[in-house]
């Protein structure tokens, strides 16, 4: 028998919550290997962080623009946060903040058509990183992952489905 049917046998034999549990740990160092790889290559190439592209992406998604709480809520990071980010993306004229002339407490955020063209380039890089990132996956492997974690993410979440 070779190494990797002894490797299966083994874990086989170990109980179901332990294997969760490895499971687990191998997701969470699969998100955070290729996170971090993503961070590096869009600090080097194009000077941008990680959570600035996560809301240049929002706001693409959302020409009308959003406020900085819609911002929060959707990327799950507090509004001080969004606004630090909003703040480095506005000073290099990538975001415009607006008023609304109803309410003068808050603001509505929308790439500026720098920002849109920006991020086109960037969301490209992105993309063909992440398609370089998982070309050990087949269309078929893909597709299965996707409906297995999708089904997870939807228990973990009490039923809320998320994209």
């Amino acid at each position: 028998m070779n190494v990797a049917g002894k490797k299966r046998e083994a874990g086989a034999a170990r109980p179901l919550s332990k294997q969760r549990l490895r499971l687990w740990i191998r997701l969470l160092r699969a998100a955070r290997g290729i996170e971090g790889e993503l961070r590096e290559r869009l600090r080097k190439q194009f000077s941008i962080t990680l959570p600035q592209f996560d809301v240049m992406a929002a706001l693409a998604r959302n020409e009308s623009g959003m406020n900085m709480t819609e911002l929060s809520r959707m990327l799950m990071v507090s509004n001080g946060n969004v606004t630090g980010i909003i703040d480095r993306l506005a000073a290099d004229k990538l975001v415009l903040r607006q008023a609304p002339a109803n309410d003068r407490r808050s603001y509505i955020v929308r790439l500026t058509p720098k920002g849109a063209a920006q991020f086109a380039v960037v969301a490209k890089a992105h993309e063909g990183w992440i398609d370089e990132l998982l070309a050990g996956f087949d269309a078929a492997e893909a597709e299965e992952l996707i409906h297995q974690l999708g089904g997870l993410a939807l228990g973990a979440r009490g039923g809320e489905a998320q994209p």
